[in-house]
């Protein structure tokens, strides 16, 4: 019988749709396999003859009108709006995107901790209301030569961004369950039950957890407390591991300088929300993976895991209930 495989990656943007010129890639590369483009909207009606589902989302309701469905694959990183139970009690493969993440969210991450040191955000706020605001500056600007960054989460990502902080002189410290193997040379690797050991070390701190029971709430006000003096934290993971009502307190009373998000409570957050309107936060709309090249590297992760299909191999990114997938362990 021949594999059919559905494909539903629609997006208002550009980079991240499936393009006629990728379409041709996939069809070119497995001539026997029967790929059949659709609108999401469309998935219900088209996929009880797929084997393969490659998509952004996936309802658990499809499961019932999918008999022959064995692999369903996502180019995000992030599963935690699939149906993983559901998915794995139907017997049905999940796996995720991983690799391709790191260098748009380094080059975010980096963009942010350098918009802090240098005194962009803050000149951008003063320029229209102050005279001139180079005292400002001379007070609040920091070196990141010399400094230390603390990744929490530091699956792929996290290495991607090490390696960016660590050419420009920081030293990083590496949070995660255990250190990869084999270990990256020069990451200083804690488990992450110490973290707070590392965090008053740290001019910078970035999130990058999942989204799981363990880790909502992770930065709780004991761990904002923890922080050094003039820490600066930048969330490019989930929002449900930040309480922010914390992060708040942290910016007014405790420790922190300033914080950027990447991803917010609410989305949109409301035209009132204090997240917007606070002097010292930087708000980004989840864009920290914009990449022009995105779709083209998402593609060829998914090539190279149909040809582990079809042959009966193990897949890459082959994510598991408890813990949310393979990679990326925090």
């Amino acid at each position: 019988m021949t594999t059919a495989a559905l494909v539903a990656l629609n997006s208002p943007y550009p980079f991240w749709q499936l393009s006629d010129r990728h379409a041709g890639q996939l069809q070119s590369a497995f001539p026997d396999v029967r790929f059949l483009l659709v609108q999401e909207h469309d998935v219900p009606a088209e996929i009880r003859t797929a084997d393969v589902y490659f998509g952004w989302s996936f309802d658990a309701e499809w499961l019932s009108a999918s008999p022959r469905l064995r692999w369903t694959a996502t180019p995000s990183a992030g599963i935690d709006h699939w149906p993983v139970t559901a998915l794995n009690a139907a017997g049905v493969t999940l796996s995720r995107g991983y690799g391709y993440h790191g260098r748009p969210m380094a080059e975010h991450a980096i963009g942010l901790l350098l918009g802090f040191s240098r005194g962009l955000f803050t000149s951008t706020r003063l320029q229209t209301r102050s005279v001139w605001w180079k005292d400002d500056l001379a007070s609040s600007f920091f070196d990141l030569y010399g400094e230390t960054l603390t990744i929490v989460g530091c699956g792929s990502v996290g290495l991607r961004l090490a390696e960016v902080a660590q050419a420009v002189g920081m030293h990083v410290i590496g949070v995660r369950r255990s250190p990869p193997r084999p270990e990256p040379g020069g990451i200083e690797w804690v488990p992450t039950h110490r973290v707070r050991e590392a965090l008053p070390r740290s001019r910078a701190v970035v999130n990058l957890l999942p989204a799981t029971d363990e880790t909502q709430g992770f930065f709780d006000e004991s761990t904002f407390k923890a922080c050094r003096p003039g820490t600066v934290f930048i969330n490019l993971g989930r929002a449900s591991t930040v309480d922010h009502d914390a992060l708040l307190a942290a910016l007014e009373q405790g420790p922190l300088a300033g914080a950027a998000l990447d991803v917010q409570p609410r989305k949109p957050p409301a035209l009132d929300d204090p997240l917007r309107h606070h002097p010292r936060i930087v708000l980004t709309p989840k864009t920290a993976v914009f990449s022009h090249a995105y779709m083209d590297q998402a593609v060829a992760f998914f090539v190279d895991n149909l040809r582990r299909f079809l042959a009966g191999q193990p897949l890459n990114g082959a994510v598991t209930p408890t813990h949310g997938g393979t990679h990326d362990p925090y």
